[in-house]
């Protein structure tokens, strides 16, 4: 069990990698949560007090990371098999470490993660 001062090195490492911004986190979190349903981008937007713009990009690098699958713009939490128990954890870490894991997403530096994102392989 993790105690309350800590935060595994695995969660610390899915929102080093995958989670750029705190909206990305919030749908991501939204959408484990809510496992069998499907949520349309725009209604995702405005549950979560985001842009469009903004969830569009967050859900479509979610997408493409391997925690959501889609039907256009219709979104549901179907993580690849080994994403699945790190994303589990990182739900029940986020209410006892807020702002250490936001001070993660906040941290990253922006040039080097705009730079690895233009050598990313898209399909659109």
């Amino acid at each position: 069990m993790m105690l309350d001062e800590e935060l595994s090195e695995d969660v610390t490492e899915l929102v080093r990698r995958y989670i750029h911004s705190v909206a990305q986190l919030e749908a991501l979190l939204f959408l484990h949560k809510w496992p069998n349903e499907s949520w349309e981008m725009e209604t995702l937007a405005a549950r979560l007090y985001a842009g469009k713009a903004e969830m569009a990009n967050a859900l479509a690098s979610l997408k493409r990371d391997g925690f959501l699958r889609s039907d256009g713009e219709i979104y549901t939490f179907a993580p690849q098999s080994e994403l699945r128990p790190v994303v589990d954890r990182l739900a029940r870490a986020y209410s006892r470490h807020l702002i250490r894991i936001t001070n993660i997403i906040h941290g990253k530096p922006r040039r080097i993660q705009e730079f690895s994102d233009a050598f990313r392989i898209r399909k659109d």
